[in-house]
């Protein structure tokens, strides 16, 4: 058996499986491995610091791998914001044939995107806006439940509702996000009308992730409930590890804190020194639920023959015994 989709045929890989742009973690040699798996893995373009050193990444990508592989342009707010068109000219003229989009609606973008021939996953965490997405040409939407790492969005719908809810109003393929880490979420991701996962926290914890060991290990200790809700009162949910920051955060957001009063707690210079020296208390840093499913460290390899093993399983030996 092989679970072909219209996702798989869309980005012209072997299995529906996706590692999204993680910042910090998205990079050459974790993306490469996902890619050798015969999955869709995506480049983090701001983990990079300026347009030229994205660039050199890729470089050092195609030489890990000569499977398709993609890049994440994640578009926010900012006073002085990321030169976001020089990060896309590099995209297109290194011919990265698929782009992930996040944050604001990519339709200033998409247009170049086309032009040049790279696909277009737009991340959303509603329907509504996966819906102005598609309105303005993405080839597909990664569609976020509750669930996941990052930003969640602030309505609170989780996949089991907001993914078939997704797959009513869009025509176009859909990869479902949040709380994916094993082959039955795969399965039941399928059902509900997805074409594919997009998996973030469970490759965090392989060999090949470019996080210190100390937070691979954190992650498989965690539980479902080793998450913090922050930025809550600001409208701007993220989900993030439980720790001595983040319940800081907490604590000064229920005593009317402004964002003022956790700048220095949540800035992204910490976050990054926790993936690098090991010191799940440094900073604040993204993980999703998923992580109560996660009890090992394997290979990129390793996880996707799993998956693809186990939900071939569950449909051939559980669903057919179930319609037979």
């Amino acid at each position: 058996m092989t679970l072909q989709t219209r996702l798989t045929e869309l980005l012209g890989i072997d299995n529906p499986i996706c590692m999204g742009g993680m910042q910090w973690v998205g990079r050459a040699e974790l993306v490469a491995a996902v890619a050798n798996a015969g999955c869709m893995g995506f480049l983090s373009a701001l983990t990079q610091p300026t347009p030229e050193a994205l660039e050199k990444e890729i470089r050092v990508t195609r030489e890990l791998t000569d499977r398709p592989f993609g890049v994440n342009l994640t578009i926010l707010p900012a006073i002085n914001p990321p030169p976001y068109a020089e990060y896309r000219q590099v995209i297109i003229e290194s011919k990265v044939p698929v782009v992930e989009t996040a944050g604001y609606n990519p339709q200033d973008h998409v247009p170049d995107f086309r032009a040049a021939g790279t696909k277009v996953i737009h991340k959303a965490t509603g329907v509504r806006h996966a819906s102005t997405s598609e309105r303005v040409g993405v080839d597909a939407v990664s569609i976020d439940g509750f669930e996941c790492a990052g930003h969640p969005g602030e309505d609170d719908i989780p996949g089991l509702v907001l993914i078939p809810a997704a797959a009513d109003a869009l025509s176009v393929p859909i990869v479902a996000s949040g709380g994916f880490a094993d082959g039955r979420g795969l399965v039941a991701a399928l059902a509900l009308g997805a074409h594919g996962i997009n998996m973030g926290s469970r490759f965090m914890a392989t060999v090949e992730s470019p996080v210190h060991d100390a937070i691979k290990r954190r992650i498989v200790e965690m539980d479902e409930r080793s998450t913090e809700l922050i930025f809550r009162t600001m409208r701007n949910t993220a989900r993030v590890a439980r720790n001595e920051v983040s319940r800081e955060v907490v604590r000064i957001e229920a005593a009317g804190g402004a964002f003022e009063d956790v700048r220095d707690l949540v800035s992204g210079a910490r976050g990054r020194q926790v993936y690098e020296s090991g010191d799940a208390n440094r900073g604040v840093w993204s993980v999703g639920i998923a992580g109560g499913l996660i009890r090992d460290t394997p290979t990129v390899s390793q996880l996707v023959q799993r998956i693809i093993s186990q939900a071939e399983q569950i449909i051939e030996r559980q669903l057919s015994v179930a319609v037979s």
